[in-house]
C-alpha cells in the first residue's frame, strides 16, 4: 500500500498587535490578531525533517510587527495583502500564502485625543489569499449580536412525535452574525465597502419580516449584493439565540409576551451562502 503526504500548509496562529499611531496629541491604534499559513513545496520537511525551505513560524510573528512599523497598517485587507505578497515572495517553495486578520475595534472618549474604550465583542475580518501574482480576498464581520422584539414568527413545520415546539406568529429574533463577503475587481475602498455591506446587513435584519431565520439569512445577503457589486457573494453563519417565554401561571400571573428565559444552548444554527449567478470563481478563497 503505497501512502502519500497530501495538501499541508503550516504557520502562526493568532499573533497578537496593537500598533498606536501618534500625530501629535491626537493617536489612533489597531488592535489585530493575525493569523499566518504558507504551503508549497514542503515534502521535506514532512519526509526527512529536512527545514531549508521552512520559514519558521516564529519569522512569521516578527515579520508582522515589522511591517507594523515600517509602513502604518492601515485597512486590513491591504495590510494582509502586503503579509501574504511578502511570503510567497520570500523563498521559492512557498507557493500561497493566507493570512487571515480580525480587527478588534475601540473608540475615542469624548474629545480625547489618545483615551478609549472597547465596547461589545463585534470584530471586522479579513482573510487573504496570494497564489503567485494572484490575490483573493474575503472579509467579514464576526460576533455581530442584532436583536428585534417583533417582527418575526416561526410556524408551518411539520410535526412528528417528537416534536413539543409550539407554533408562534410572534416571537424574539435574536442572532450573533458572522458574516463573510468575497470581494470582486480591483480599486475597492475596503473601509467604505465594509461600513455599507454591516449598513446592508442591519436594515434587512431589522425590517425584513421574517418567517424563518433562512428567509432573514437570504435576505441579509440580498442585500449586500443589491447594495455593493463589488461583493461576488456573501456567507452567513447565524445562531439563533433563543429567547423563550416564561410560563408565569404557577405565579398567578399572565406572560403577555414580555417576560423571556434567554438561552444560551443548545441552539439553532442556520447558514448558507447568497451569490451572484455570474460571480467569478472563489479559487483557493473559501479552502481551509
Amino acid at each position: 500500500m503505497g501512502i502519500v503526504l497530501g495538501p499541508n500548509q503550516y504557520g502562526k496562529a493568532e499573533t497578537r498587535l496593537v500598533a498606536v499611531t501618534r500625530e501629535g496629541d491626537v493617536h489612533s491604534i489597531k488592535d489585530l490578531t493575525v493569523s499566518t499559513a504558507l504551503r508549497g513545496d514542503l515534502a521535506a520537511t514532512h519526509l526527512t525533517g529536512d527545514n531549508s525551505e521552512v520559514l519558521a513560524t516564529d519569522t512569521q510573528k516578527n515579520t508582522v510587527y515589522a511591517f507594523a512599523e515600517q509602513a502604518p497598517v492601515g485597512e486590513i485587507e491591504d495590510f494582509a495583502l502586503r503579509l501574504a505578497r511578502h511570503f510567497v515572495g520570500a523563498g521559492r517553495a512557498i507557493t500561497g500564502a493566507r493570512v487571515r486578520v480580525d480587527e478588534h475595534p475601540w473608540s475615542r472618549i469624548g474629545g480625547n485625543g489618545h483615551s478609549f474604550v472597547q465596547a461589545g465583542n463585534e470584530k471586522r475580518t479579513t482573510e487573504v489569499v496570494v497564489e503567485s501574482d494572484r490575490a483573493w480576498v474575503t472579509s467579514g464581520v464576526r460576533d455581530l449580536v442584532v436583536l428585534k422584539t417583533t417582527g418575526s414568527e416561526f410556524r408551518g413545520f411539520p410535526r412528528d412525535r417528537y416534536t413539543t415546539l409550539p407554533e408562534t406568529d410572534d416571537r424574539v429574533l435574536a442572532t450573533s452574525v458572522t458574516a463573510r463577503w468575497r470581494y470582486q475587481g480591483d480599486g475597492i475602498d475596503w473601509a467604505d465597502s465594509a461600513t455599507a455591506i454591516r449598513a446592508a446587513l442591519l436594515d434587512a435584519f431589522a425590517t425584513k419580516h421574517s418567517r424563518s431565520l433562512q428567509q432573514t439569512l437570504y435576505a441579509m445577503g440580498e442585500a449586500v449584493l443589491l447594495a455593493r457589486p463589488e461583493v461576488a457573494e456573501v456567507s452567513l453563519s447565524l445562531p439563533n439565540k433563543h429567547h423563550f417565554a416564561v410560563d408565569l401561571s404557577p405565579f398567578g400571573l399572565e406572560n403577555r409576551n414580555e417576560v423571556f428565559h434567554a438561552a444560551d444552548r443548545p441552539y439553532g444554527l442556520i447558514e448558507g451562502t447568497v451569490l451572484r449567478e455570474d460571480a467569478e470563481p472563489p479559487a483557493p478563497a473559501w479552502l481551509p
